[in-house]
């Protein structure tokens, strides 16, 4: 074969094999919005098929950690009488900027929290993979599980160990359980849209993300806003306007259920449920 031939052949050859280059696949840090439809029906189907005696542990466990991030609140946030007077938005960031901690620790260490809840199951039930029985049945026992877990802290360790009974952080647990049980039903609701509107969106910023720095970025900022913005989370509600009462509030338990508890409630179902798990349903997982 002469020299001329070769050539022939390699640049023949040469074309072929260039064609044959696959560009890499490019991993991101986060998965994308309809990826992340996807992490939360896989999350959806995980809780259908929990034995409800685990659920319902977990479920304390989250009330407990949402009570103590609503207690390092108090301890830091509410411990601040003077700025809140000087610079109340300041003050409000502060103790926004550290009650994260609880849903973080129900992200990261695992836990059943209601107000995530009304929003998980929603896509699964829209498209008809799961029956409207599971969610309901998941939120009753989540739910009481919550409210026990935030009394256990809120009596036990906070009370019993008088914890903040020697501090500004008593009078403002006070003061913002009056807040709390002092507006009318319509804001109170209003207000739980706009918090589980919050809280369910971190919880997607958490399922969006693949390491724990990102998860926990993703939980602070909305949840902190909401904090901040002085909006209603049920679940925090059951430690803050408790452990108000255990303190001496002029609260009854009654005032707490009827004009802050319920409300608050149907607010973070809609919140959650309407805002997030139906919007984010209707764009990315609803068949056309």
């Amino acid at each position: 074969m002469s020299f001329q031939e070769t050539t022939e052949v390699i640049e023949v050859v040469k074309p072929k094999s260039a064609t044959a280059v696959v560009a890499p696949q490019v991993s991101t840090g986060f998965y994308s919005p309809k990826e992340t439809v996807e992490e939360v029906n896989h999350t959806a189907e995980a809780k259908k098929v929990m034995p409800a005696k685990k659920t319902f542990v977990l479920a304390i466990l989250a009330g407990g950690y949402i009570a103590m991030g609503s207690l390092l609140a108090l301890v830091v946030g509410g411990a601040m009488p003077g700025l809140a007077a000087s610079n109340p938005g300041l003050q409000k960031f502060f103790f926004g900027a550290v009650f994260p901690l609880g849903l973080i620790l129900c992200a990261v260490a695992g836990a059943e929290l209601f107000t995530g809840n009304t929003a998980y199951f929603i896509p699964s039930v829209l498209s008809k993979r799961m029956s409207v029985k599971v969610p309901l049945k998941n939120w009753a026992i989540v739910y009481f599980g919550n409210f026990i877990g935030s009394i256990i802290v809120a009596y036990f360790l906070v009370y019993l160990t008088q914890a903040i009974m020697h501090s500004p952080s008593v009078d403002s647990a006070i003061n913002i359980a009056i807040a709390k049980t002092s507006n009318p039903f319509y804001k109170t609701f209003l207000k739980g849209i706009a918090c589980n509107w919050m809280v369910a969106l971190a919880m997607w910023l958490a399922y969006a993300s693949k390491d724990i720095a990102s998860k926990i970025l993703g939980i602070w900022f909305p949840v902190m806003a909401f904090v901040a913005m002085g909006f209603e989370h049920c679940v925090a509600n059951m430690f803050f306007i408790p452990v108000a009462i255990f303190h001496g509030a002029d609260i009854t338990w009654m005032d707490f259920v009827i004009k802050n508890l319920i409300p608050a409630t149907l607010g973070n179902i809609v919140g959650g449920a309407l805002f997030v798990g139906t919007a984010y349903w209707y764009v990315y997982d609803k068949k056309k």
